[in-house]
């Protein structure tokens, strides 16, 4: 089986649904259009159990099967970036520094496709939970969904979510049993020392001296206090100070971010980050501020439900594109709070040799959401058979 011949059968409407949003984007929780396009057509479909307002403008539309049966839940996301576009297509962003940079009006796109099959046909037992999330880029939407209470609200018992691969093959599936996305924490650090003449450093209190120093140092927490299989990346991504050639500031600054794949190595990493930074300080006779945010958890497949994910995309595109057991990556998704709450597994749907997510030359393959579509609706009627 290939794609759903009745999702094929309105391809095209899918392709105006995807390229309406990607000439209209949001940003963050602010979906307001985004959100009532989507109502729209769910209400289309002839769906009528939709709630509005799910952290600020997320949206959850409730599709009942024939007889009992558990909720499983498929979730979109809906935000795009600040951005100016650069893609040149006939529909492109209409407003101005903001574009479709990741794909979410794809991802959007592709769920909506699964919602007017299964609405359509019904074959399946228990619900859907139809999950459309705002702000996954910046704010952690999905988390506040949780938080407000959705899961349980809904009754949702497993939760499954898709997301574009630039650079691998078009209709490919690839995913694993395990973390799949890392987690995500982000650092600023503020060294305040004396300000004094370039000529006489001896009468200052050298700031740039001391943020080297820790920057240097805090490299040493990957190499040396994490263990070696333990995947672990720590990025200084600015440095900021001075005015002048003859003059040493009082101030200056770096940040950067740390991706892990456990706790314990998200916690280790920053108790060895405050003790490198506060004890150079000390060494250099400066003061050091510290503002350390973690952000979102590592984003973590439940074994058996990201195998079963795997049966059904092989079903979808064939066992030769199918990888059940990628490596996982850097990149960091806020479905993992879904995850941390309900087994489910995440996959990545390849879209072929395009510009990669987040740049401006980025478009969403609107071939692919067919088969994304495909995937979720035979998710439901597999998981769920009447």
């Amino acid at each position: 089986m290939a794609v759903v011949n009745r999702i094929a059968e309105f391809a095209s409407d899918m392709t105006e649904w995807r390229q309406w949003m990607h000439r209209n984007p949001e940003l963050g929780f602010d979906c307001h259009k985004t959100a009532a396009f989507v109502v729209e057509r769910l209400k289309e479909f002839g769906i009528t159990d939709i709630h509005t307002g799910i952290a600020t403008t997320g949206v959850v539309a409730i599709i009942e099967g024939q007889g009992d049966g558990p909720t499983i839940g498929l979730r979109a996301d809906m935000d795009a970036l600040p951005l100016t576009e650069v893609t040149g297509a006939d529909y492109t962003s209409e407003t101005p520094g903001k574009m479709h940079a990741c794909g979410h009006d794809g991802h959007t796109t592709k769920l909506l496709g699964a919602a007017r099959y299964l609405a359509e046909t019904r074959n399946f037992k228990g619900r859907v939970a139809l999950i459309f999330q705002p702000a996954e880029e910046n704010g952690g939407g999905g988390n506040v969904m949780v938080e407000e209470g959705m899961l349980e609200t809904f009754d949702i018992s497993e939760v499954y979510a898709l997301h574009n691969a630039p650079g691998s093959e078009a209709g490919g599936f690839y995913t694993n049993p395990g973390a799949i996305m890392a987690s995500v924490d982000d650092f600023h650090v503020t060294v305040q020392g004396v300000g004094g003449h370039g000529a006489f450093p001896h009468e200052a209190v050298d700031p740039i001296a001391a943020g080297v120093a820790m920057i240097q140092s805090l490299q040493s927490i990957v190499t040396r206090n994490n263990r070696p299989t333990d995947d672990l990346c720590l990025s200084i991504t600015g440095f900021n100070a001075g005015t002048a050639t003859n003059i040493i500031p009082a101030e200056a600054a770096f940040f950067g971010t740390v991706r892990a794949f456990s706790e314990d190595v998200r916690t280790m990493v920053e108790t060895r980050f405050r003790d490198l930074v506060n004890g150079i300080a000390e060494a250099h006779g400066v003061t050091a501020s510290i503002d350390y945010q973690k952000s979102y958890p590592a984003t973590i497949n439940d074994p058996d439900k990201a195998s079963f994910a795997v049966d059904v995309a092989r079903e979808i595109v064939g066992d030769d594109r199918v990888d059940a057991n990628a490596t996982r990556e850097m990149g960091s998704e806020d479905f993992a709070y879904m995850l941390l709450k309900r087994p489910g597994a995440y996959l990545f749907l390849g879209q072929g040799d395009t510009p990669y997510c987040h740049h401006p030359a980025f478009d969403f393959n609107d071939d692919i959401a067919p088969i994304g579509a495909s995937f979720f609706a035979r998710l439901v009627e597999r998981a769920q058979p009447v």
